[in-house]
């Protein structure tokens, strides 16, 4: 299957895009759990590729595929100018960040702040769409401050749309400017769930994704059965990937098999010794690896020992960690038997 093929079938499940979380490391660990599930970068600036220069940012593994790039901006000519640099780097979609709330983010006119501006964003989108043939998509909110979300976010899909956008993903809470850090507005404003699917209903040729609070398979596939076009989880597939990814290829995409999780730490180790070669840390990478045995026996050492030795330590120490894992029995038995023996 090709790039293009695949990302349209990945948009059924996709990861998050977080800052400070989901770099390359981390997508290259995931897309080891998921070949099918959507990947996304950090949130980078349009400012950093077009005015910066900042190239390395587009940096990925092949194997990551597919693969998202989250753009940050708001001027319209720059984002078209950003989206040329990730179409050229192979990447499958832009995503334009109307979502982020924090001091930063704002002080540079894009995120959330953005919800407040629908016609600048379609405009913003306009210019990238003709600039581009990947896809181009938006991440939102329901709303900002005092604004009503049932009756601000019609309108910003109304008005986005138009600008030649087809696919949202939808975060179903308010975004606080002033007074909630970007921690809290992930957690204090309550989820809309509703008002998510009633878009749905009004925008029946739009791909609609939900986003916020998803912290399992079964809720995901709750809001696939409902009616919507795709789910974005993110902290629960950071915080526990084994658990959330490994799942998804059988229970989202009706394929057969998932990977053992200790076979998915050995399918890591040549990637590992290549990073340490090029000079970098082996805590680069195990830190994105450290919930990857949640609920298994061992998994507190294998956490206290990356978490501890991994910065100044090699791919020795992560063998070594893996001795102290018994994995459940049940993970076992969702194994082809040539990756039950490895257990």
């Amino acid at each position: 299957m090709n790039t293009a093929a695949k990302h349209i079938t990945a948009k059924r499940l996709s990861i998050a895009p977080m800052m400070d979380w989901t770099d390359r490391h981390c997508r290259y660990f995931h897309r080891l759990l998921s070949k099918n599930a959507l990947l996304y970068t950090e949130m980078v600036t349009s400012a950093a590729l077009v005015r910066g220069g900042a190239l390395h940012l587009l940096e990925y593994s092949a194997e990551e595929h597919p693969v998202a790039l989250q753009l940050g901006g708001s001027d319209p000519k720059e984002l078209a100018k950003a989206a040329q640099l990730a179409e050229q780097a192979g990447y499958c979609e832009v995503n334009l960040n109307v979502g982020c709330p924090s001091d930063r983010v704002q002080s540079g006119s894009f995120g959330a702040v953005l919800m407040k501006t629908p016609d600048l964003v379609a405009e913003c989108c306009s210019a990238m769409r003709e600039a581009v043939d990947i896809e181009v998509t938006v991440k939102c909110r329901i709303g900002v401050d005092d604004q009503e979300p049932k009756e601000v976010l019609p309108d910003f899909l109304s008005r986005v749309s138009a600008g030649g956008v087809s696919r949202f993903i939808i975060h179903a809470r308010k975004a606080w400017l002033q007074g909630l850090s970007p921690k809290e507005n992930r957690d204090i404003p309550p989820l809309d769930y509703d008002l998510v699917h009633a878009m749905k209903g009004e925008f029946p040729d739009l791909h609609l994704s939900l986003n916020g609070g998803i912290g399992s398979l079964k809720e995901a596939k709750a809001a696939l059965n409902a009616g919507l076009d795709g789910v974005m989880i993110g902290r629960a597939a950071y915080q526990r990937p084994y658990d959330i990814l490994a799942g998804i290829d059988e229970e989202i995409f009706g394929d057969t098999g998932r990977v053992c999780s200790k076979e998915v730490v050995r399918q890591m180790l040549p990637y590992i010794e290549r990073h340490l070669k090029d000079g970098g840390k082996l805590n680069q990478i195990t830190r994105h690896m450290l919930g990857l045995f949640a609920g298994q026996g061992g998994a507190r050492i294998w956490r206290r020992m990356l978490s501890e030795r991994g910065h100044n330590s090699g791919a020795e120490l992560v063998l070594e960690a893996l001795s102290h894992i018994t994995p459940q029995v049940p993970e076992l038995h969702h194994r082809p038997a040539h990756l039950r023996m490895l257990s």
